[in-house]
Order: C-alpha cells, then sequence, then structure tokens
C-alpha cells in the first residue's frame, strides 16, 4: 500500500506539471494547400496532412480532449495512463506517457501522432523519421492554456466549431461560478496530493491545480509555496476548513485513519471531500468541470 501511494503520488505530480525540454512556444497555423503548416511546442514547423483517419495519443489530457471533439473512433492508441472515457480501455496501449513503445506506435500505422506534456521530443523524431507525422501540444498552465490546446486540436483536426464550441461551454461554466460566488466567504483549502510517511505534497501557489481552488473560490493554503512540497506541521498550522483529496486507491480513508491527520479540523469536522482528481491533475476539456465540482464543495448553498 506504501508504495502504491508513492506510486500515485509521482504519477499526479508528472501529469500536473508542464515539463516540455524546450519550453512552450506560440502555435501559428498557416494553410498551405490542403495541409497545414503548424508549429508546435518543440518550435518545429510540422506539415499536418488534410485527410487524418487514425490518431495516436500520448497525453491522457489529449485522449480526452479528442472524444470530446467527437473524434474518438478515429484514435488507435494511447497511453497506460489514458482512462477516461472508458471506450479508450478498446484501444491498443503504447506504454508510458513520457517513454512510450515506439515500435508498437509504428505498428498502428497512424497518421498522426499527438504528444503532450510529458511526450520527449526524441519519441516524436524517431517517429518522424519512420514516416509518421508528429506535433506536441502544450500550451501555458492556464485555463487559457487549456482552450489554445482545444482550439489548436480543433484546427489541426479540421473541427474548429466543435471546439469553439466545446471551449465556449468551458467558459460559460467559469462564468456561471465566478457569478455565483461573487462577495462569497473564502474556505481554506489544503489540496491532497500525497501523505505519510514520505511526506506532504499538495498543489503549490504556482500550479495550475491552485488556480482551478482560486476560480472555485477556495483560499490555497499552499498559495505561498512554489512546487509540491509541503509539512505537516503548516496543515496543522493552518487547519484548513475543507481538505480535498483523490476518491481512488482508499485515498480518504487511509488519511483520516492516519494519526498525524485525524485531529484537523476539516476531518473531524467531515469536511474531507473525495473527488475525481482527474478533472484537475490534468489540463484539459474537463477543467471547468473540475472547477464546478470544487465550487459545490466550497459553497453549497449557493449552487
Amino acid at each position: 500500500m506504501k508504495k502504491k501511494l508513492l506510486l500515485i503520488l509521482l504519477l499526479i505530480m508528472m501529469v500536473a506539471l508542464p515539463l516540455f525540454a524546450n519550453g512552450v512556444s506560440e502555435s501559428t497555423p498557416i494553410e498551405h494547400d490542403s495541409d497545414t503548416l503548424y508549429t508546435d511546442s518543440f518550435s518545429r514547423i510540422v506539415r499536418v496532412p488534410a485527410d487524418i483517419s487514425r490518431i495516436v495519443s500520448l497525453g491522457p489530457n489529449i485522449t480526452e480532449a479528442v472524444f470530446a471533439l467527437g473524434l474518438g473512433e478515429n484514435l488507435v492508441g494511447r497511453t497506460d495512463y489514458c482512462d477516461f472515457p472508458v471506450e479508450v480501455f478498446e484501444l491498443t496501449s503504447v506504454g508510458s506517457i513520457s517513454d512510450p513503445n515506439v515500435e508498437t506506435i509504428i505498428e498502428l500505422d497512424p497518421d498522426l501522432v499527438i504528444g503532450s506534456t510529458h511526450t520527449k521530443k526524441e519519441t516524436l523524431d524517431r517517429l518522424e523519421d519512420a514516416g509518421i507525422t508528429t506535433v506536441g501540444i502544450y500550451s501555458d498552465n492556464s485555463m487559457n492554456g487549456v482552450y489554445k490546446t482545444i482550439a489548436d486540436l480543433g484546427m489541426i483536426l479540421r473541427v474548429e466549431d466543435t471546439a469553439t464550441a466545446t471551449i465556449t461551454e468551458m467558459k460559460d461554466t467559469i462564468n456561471m461560478i465566478t457569478e455565483k460566488i461573487e462577495g462569497a466567504d473564502t474556505p481554506s483549502v489544503y489540496y491532497v496530493v500525497g501523505f505519510g510517511e514520505w511526506g506532504d505534497f499538495t498543489a503549490g501557489g504556482d500550479t495550475f491545480i491552485h488556480d482551478i481552488i482560486t476560480l472555485a473560490g477556495g483560499a490555497n493554503i499552499a498559495a505561498d509555496v512554489k512546487g509540491w512540497s509541503y509539512s505537516l506541521e503548516r496543515i496543522i498550522e493552518n487547519d484548513p476548513d475543507i481538505i480535498i483529496c483523490s476518491q481512488y486507491w482508499g485515498t480518504p480513508e487511509m488519511f483520516v485513519s492516519t494519526p498525524a491527520y485525524e485531529d484537523l479540523r476539516a476531518v473531524k469536522e467531515g469536511h474531507l471531500y473525495a473527488i475525481d482528481n482527474n478533472m484537475l491533475d490534468r489540463q484539459g476539456v474537463r477543467n471547468a468541470q473540475g472547477a464546478l465540482t470544487l465550487a459545490k464543495i466550497f459553497h453549497p448553498e449557493l449552487f
């Protein structure tokens, strides 16, 4: 169980942090004949063919977005960590996020491979050498970055109208939350990423998850921390009104039964809430729904 918790912590931190080696660049599409020239997140100018029928996704957020854009039937491959929606389990897994099996990808004969946050440029280069078109898509660590990623996917996959509608729906949800919580009290919040003998980990003030907590009307007690490392002493000192944790892997049961945390006010008062953390940890189409889920926890009287 301890090893499982450590694996969970590492996975959440890996999925939630932007780690493109060459940084994030603006992606400006240029129409050229029937193809599209696209400057991806590795600053590579890629000619994306107009006719795309077979797609391999190398990131859970990309997989979810492709389904949301109505092109799930075009996906032929995904990573081990792509687990939403349930239809993904019918697809061939190409392995991990950072080191997928290149040979398996080639065997799937895709028209396009889409890399995400943790895709290595070397992986895409190897696939390009094999004659497969690849793009890396990652925007800045914000809601605007989410919208841009969806818009870029819509452009590349020729479903711009669907992408625009998806973005509009997300923005409408965020605007609705903002209007409802205006003037409301702001509860202090702690987001559990990892806990126990290896240390305490949460979403610091420079993380995307912190932004979603703020949008939902909460005050992140780790706002003054960069990155993910926190301390039990700080948790006890700040004694948050609300604690949010993952609903998976028995996390809530283990957290409340651990002596170090059972005396926290939020635990004693029943204000530990378990949610589908993937709505927050993955920068993608479910982030607005994640913000709404938090807002309903923070301000139940308003929803």
